[in-house]
């Protein structure tokens, strides 16, 4: 039997779509983001930092939990972190102003911070050497299913209903999902605990925090426009809630399908040049961007690039960094998410400080000269592991 025609455990199914449910509520901000900005009385900008408050918790405490919840058992680790999500987006739903709301998004994105890295670092534990790069892209499908479904249903709520609304389905999903996890996943995965020299080898390896760093600038470069889609889209387009879906669904759609092709394929062609067609995909978009300003389907066909890389390119570099070093998988995955949403932190304060002066039809630009750095220093990353290999 080939790999390609194993079947991945039930257990992966559900990490997949825990995945997908915290992607939803990750991506629930800048969804709603207008309605947010409007109902509690806040700019843009303004609302702008739940998207960076809460990127700078997941990027610090990522690798910080690691070390944290070393020696927890993976199942109630998992299904306990789905329902502080859940707990706590029910409490962001219910804030009575945006003083209250800030704190509350960042306490329940400690979830995201605990649940993505961990429940990658558990997949050595669950599948065979020869189907680790399947697998992690599989898990990592549900932020794309996030974006086909969560995140343009959660900009339709907000536009019908309120951004409450949203926040609340999101959260209630996580129970149900929290509950299937403890169902699926098996007793006793505990992946090797993070020791002091398993942390140095991980930071003193040139090949693996340069490819990091690919991370951190592929985020920083996507979201210093991504974050701001919504109020974009309406000063541009005019978007209200419904077309604004519409485009967020779209979107969804074609990175759902690029990181299934990704899936496909990576363990043929390598992690490496999957990075580096992802990035170079959302290049092209940030390239062609302007184009879009004239009309709806002009802006959806320019964005299809950057959908087919955007989740794609964060699924091929997780397995990248497994593939580099599988040893050391929970340290790299847990600074992998850090530099992710590190990216997003840099990229969302950004784009805000543009849009208060009053250039948001810049913003692209800046997107696609940190793309191009990060495609730069992704063949830098893949020398280096070269060289390294050869070394050996």
């Amino acid at each position: 039997m080939t790999v390609a025609s194993q079947r991945l455990p039930r257990s992966l199914w559900a990490l997949m779509v825990g995945n997908f449910v915290i992607g939803t509520g990750v991506m629930v901000v800048p969804g709603t983001l207008n309605d947010i900005s409007q109902s509690l009385g806040v700019s843009i900008p303004q609302a702008g930092q739940l998207i960076t408050a809460a990127a700078i918790m997941m990027g610090l405490g990522a690798p910080l939990f690691a070390s944290l919840v070393a020696g927890w058992d993976r199942r109630r680790l998992l299904t306990l972190s789905l329902i502080w999500y859940g707990v706590l987006l029910l409490a962001c739903a219910l804030a009575p102003n945006y003083a209250a709301l800030l704190p509350l998004r960042v306490l329940a994105v400690i979830a995201p911070a605990i649940f993505t890295p961990q429940a990658a670092a558990s997949v050595g534990l669950l599948v065979g050497p020869a189907m680790r790069g399947r697998a992690i892209t599989f898990i990592f499908l549900g932020w794309s299913v996030a974006s086909v479904m969560g995140m343009p249903l959660s900009a339709w709520i907000s536009g019908e209903m309120g951004w409450r609304w949203a926040f609340g389905l999101v959260a209630i999903t996580a129970f149900l999902i929290g509950a299937w996890v403890w169902r699926e996943m098996p007793d006793g995965i505990k992946p090797a605990a993070l020791s002091r020299q398993a942390w140095g080898r991980t930071v003193g390896s040139a090949p693996l925090m340069t490819a990091v760093a690919v991370t951190l600038l592929s985020a920083f470069g996507q979201f210093t426009l991504f974050s701001y889609f919504a109020p974009y889209f309406a000063q541009t387009l005019g978007a209200g809630g419904a077309l604004l879906s519409l485009m967020f669904l779209w979107f969804g759609v074609f990175g759902l399908g690029g990181n299934v092709m990704v899936t496909r394929f990576i363990d043929r062609i390598g992690a490496a040049n999957a990075t580096l067609i992802t990035l170079g995909s959302i290049v092209l978009s940030l390239l062609l961007w302007p184009l879009g300003r004239h009309g709806f389907w002009a802006q959806a066909f320019v964005m299809v690039p950057w959908a087919l890389g955007c989740f794609s390119s964060n699924s091929s570099q997780q397995a990248r960094l497994v593939q580099i070093s599988p040893e050391l998988a929970s340290a790299t995955v847990a600074l992998n998410t850090s530099a992710m949403y590190g990216g997003q932190a840099l990229g969302a304060a950004l784009g805000g400080v543009m849009i208060a002066q009053g250039r948001m039809l810049d913003l692209h630009q800046v997107g696609l000269v940190v793309l191009l750095v990060a495609m730069a220093v992704s063949v830098w990353a893949a020398w280096l592991q070269k060289r390294s290999c050869a070394a050996r």
